[in-house]
């Protein structure tokens, strides 16, 4: 449930798996939600050809890992599956999908967000935009994941 590929994403696919993952489990599942990032054509007035994206793959899938911990901690009984995709991806094409099953919406919504906020806070990914005009490295993750102050703001957007 939780990895870096070259592959298109599914958010079906993410989907069966978390969703499998707790339907037997304390209360089961009573809600899916699913958050799937994808490449925009203008990022600040500039039109986008394309982005790339790099990870340091083994190091994202165990802050991946870590960010579930958290999500469970915080949310008992939650799943949460993150896929994020590197090499060239063009504009409409997904970079990262997300999945959380929990027994009720606001909380599946709740770790959700919270995980995408994580993401960006803390997994060493990297994005390299390609405009019309020129290319940007976009500054990656700057937050130490043993950061409590980091954790406790990806809470408090999750939760607002």
């Amino acid at each position: 449930m939780f990895s870096v590929t070259s592959a298109p994403l599914s958010v079906e696919a993410l989907t069966t798996q978390v969703e499998a993952s707790v339907r037997t489990r304390g209360e089961g599942c009573g809600a899916v939600a699913s958050f799937a990032g994808l490449v925009r054509a203008t990022h600040q007035g500039r039109a986008v050809r394309y982005l790339e994206y790099e990870a340091f793959e083994a190091l994202a899938i165990t802050v991946f890992r870590q960010i579930q911990a958290e999500a469970a901690e915080r949310w008992p009984g939650a799943a949460l599956g993150i896929v994020h995709r590197v090499g060239r991806l063009g504009i409409g094409e997904a970079s990262i999908v997300i999945v959380a099953a929990t027994a009720h919406r606001a909380e599946a919504f709740q770790v959700c967000r919270y995980a995408i906020e994580r993401v960006k806070q803390v997994a060493p990914v990297w994005k390299h935009e390609f405009f019309e005009d020129g290319e940007a490295w976009v500054e990656g993750a700057i937050a130490d994941p043993a950061d409590e102050a980091a954790r406790t703001r990806a809470l408090e957007i999750a939760c607002a």
